[in-house]
């Protein structure tokens, strides 16, 4: 498919891009050997590969929800930047 100086145009206008005449030939160069790209890719046959979420199996691995002992509070608070009265203390973002 081939992509002319009018389509990067349009799609300079929608991402509201300013580019200048020279850009516009560089840009529909480019763009259509991307799509002639893709199209050479839809040659393949693909009948018997099956569709994939990630190129890499991969597994989640979790961990049992157990209940443990947790920190204690002052091993907690021991590295805040600011603590008061036994919890952290933080700017106020809210007006």
């Amino acid at each position: 498919m081939k992509i002319d100086q009018e389509t990067v145009e349009k799609i300079a206008h929608l991402a509201r891009l300013e580019v200048s005449e020279e850009e516009k030939e560089v840009f529909a160069n480019q763009l259509s050997d991307i799509l002639e790209h893709a199209e050479k890719l839809n040659e393949l046959d693909t009948e018997d590969v099956e569709p994939t979420a990630h190129a890499l199996p991969i597994k989640n691995v979790f961990r049992k929800d157990e209940v443990r002992e947790s920190l204690e509070r002052e091993d907690t608070l021991a590295n805040a930047p600011d603590k008061d009265k036994g919890m952290f203390k933080v700017p106020q973002i809210v007006e």
